[in-house]
């Protein structure tokens, strides 16, 4: 089990020319859970579980971190030299104690509006991130065409 890189989900992209996530209104929700170096999660992922690849639960635990993760703030869309980008606000976890090794996006509001769990993008972490009775942020880039988290050149 692992979490394989940072990766867009292929359910995502098709889904995305379906026309089932909306990034620019506030209509869709998204959200972000974070997993263990246990987790499988990769470029096939297809939905927010919280034990991606069986065995043990291995989404991150902790007093202020609810199973399902916390909502991301989305930035909106927009288009500059060509290239179509959204990402999100910086999310923390504040008072937790946790060891994270990647994160799932996810969005919480496809398919006509009713409640789903459909996979957007893995963050791996690159090695194990750690707060202890502290503050977990997931920094996102900057919005920009370089850096954004979802870009489509």
């Amino acid at each position: 089990m692992a979490i394989t890189t940072n990766a867009i989900c292929n359910s995502f992209k098709k889904e995305l020319l379906q026309g089932k996530h909306d990034f620019d209104t506030s209509s869709d929700t998204y959200k972000l859970a974070m997993y263990t170096s246990s987790a499988t999660l990769g470029k096939s992922t297809e939905n927010y579980s919280t034990n991606p690849g069986g065995g043990s639960n291995t989404e991150v635990t902790s007093a202020n971190y609810t199973a399902g993760g916390g909502t991301l703030v989305n930035q909106g869309v927009k288009v500059s030299s060509s290239v179509a980008i959204t990402d999100f606000a910086d999310l923390s976890f504040q008072n937790v104690t946790l060891t994270a090794r990647g994160a799932l996006i996810y969005n919480t509001t496809t398919d006509g509006g009713s409640n789903t769990t459909d996979a957007v993008a893995v963050l791996d972490f690159g090695s194990d991130k750690t707060a202890t009775a502290g503050t977990f942020t997931i920094q996102f880039p900057a919005f920009t065409t370089s850096a954004a988290i979802l870009r489509i050149a």
